[in-house]
């Protein structure tokens, strides 16, 4: 039988992916003051033991002001750093899956309620609030206090924030940097019409808009070394008349891609809080569709890829060159063992697992994969990981 398409490998510049599933950054809301903690160490423990080729660390804030929660984790100063560093050290002492990291800035979205306290905006003047700013002084919510529009030492600012989080990632050992431009943030906000209502030059035309959010992703490329990857998260459409569209996005990959961008991971929505989004299964695959017919470069498709046949049809079918799971994997966190299963696939697996491979699955597991001995990290004179 042909080795199904989503088993086989993928090279994203230096980055060697095993197979064509990753694990998509999912908020948690559930640090202290940005910091990770043990919720975080046995989250991404569970799903570095997945089969999948990449863990993504959730959105993390490059300031205290960028988060979208107060319990959103943090990459900013030296404790939210060693936070991670404690983190990661526990993972990575029984998987050697490549961890990525998303950094972000939530922009008029920020200073809210965690989910499952209602997660509406938080005044700045109450605890756990603080001012919000964004491209231009449009709130999202009606009744929200509306964001301070960023003046050029601010935007200077958080594009610096950006570089420096990138710097932390590397110290860290973190294999790849995604940066977000999607779901409504703040680089998103920069880049909708229907939020940036700005007159300068990072206002008014496509290429005003863009402008900002290029620039932030041409500092972090030049910062991280550069046999290491950096991405891009984007929403395809704002799903609402009047905004950022498929043909905008198309010519942001485009120019991302003139940068050196080495892969593009497209969602949708999340910018206006009216947005009237067509939910099924692969809704946002033909967007990355799309995408893929504009850009040389991987890309990967997200949204309600619930089953192994569906996942295999969308990068054997060439509509995406890897699909990324999110709350399918936190509802079955083995979910690439089961599609390797009925695939007809080998995943693999840590040695300490190898005896629950079902007698019908005989060759489902690798025994020699590179989760049968815990990798050795260190420390060089620069501090990195290596």
């Amino acid at each position: 039988m042909a080795q199904p398409r989503l088993f086989t490998p993928l090279r994203i510049r230096n980055l060697e992916l095993s197979n064509r599933i990753v694990i998509a950054p999912m908020c948690q809301y559930s640090a202290q003051e940005g910091r990770m903690n043990d919720w975080h160490l046995i989250h991404l423990g569970q799903l570095a033991l997945s089969g999948a080729s990449l863990l993504t660390i959730e959105a993390s804030a490059v300031l205290p002001d960028a988060r979208i929660t107060y319990g959103d984790v943090g990459l900013w100063d030296d404790a939210t750093e060693d936070a991670m560093r404690r983190v990661l050290e526990g993972v990575r002492r029984w998987s050697t899956m490549p961890i990525g990291i998303q950094l972000a800035h939530a922009g008029r979205k920020a200073s809210c309620e965690v989910p499952w306290v209602g997660g509406r905006q938080v005044a700045p003047n109450h605890d756990n609030g603080w001012q919000t700013v964004s491209a231009s002084a449009v709130p999202f919510h009606e009744g929200d206090v509306a964001p301070l529009a960023l003046d050029r030492v601010g935007m200077d600012r958080i594009r610096d924030a950006f570089v420096e989080a990138a710097k932390r990632a590397d110290r860290l050992g973190i294999d790849l940097v995604q940066i977000h431009a999607a779901h409504g943030y703040l680089l998103h906000q920069f880049l909708s019409p229907l939020s940036n209502r700005r007159n300068d030059e990072y206002g008014g035309s496509l290429e005003n808009r863009m402008r900002f959010p290029l620039e932030v992703f041409r500092a972090v490329r030049e910062a991280f070394p550069a046999d290491k990857p950096v991405t891009v998260r984007v929403s395809a459409t704002d799903w609402y008349e009047g905004g950022w569209d498929l043909e905008q996005t198309i010519a942001f990959a485009r120019a991302l891609e003139a940068l050196g961008c080495d892969a593009i991971h497209v969602s949708s929505g999340g910018l206006h809080e009216h947005q009237k989004i067509a939910v099924g299964p692969n809704y946002q695959v033909p967007f990355a569709r799309a995408v893929k017919a504009a850009v040389s470069i991987p890309v990967v498709a997200v949204g309600l890829i619930t089953e192994p046949q569906q996942a295999e049809a969308i990068v054997s079918t060439g509509d995406a060159d890897v699909v990324a799971l999110a709350r399918t994997v936190l509802y079955d966190p083995r979910w690439p063992w089961h599609a390797a299963a009925e695939l007809g696939a080998t995943v693999m697996a840590p040695k300490q697992y190898l005896r629950s491979q079902p007698s019908r699955y005989r060759q489902l597991f690798d025994a020699e994969g590179p989760l049968q001995a815990a990798p050795t990290w260190s420390r060089n004179a620069e501090g990195r990981y290596v």
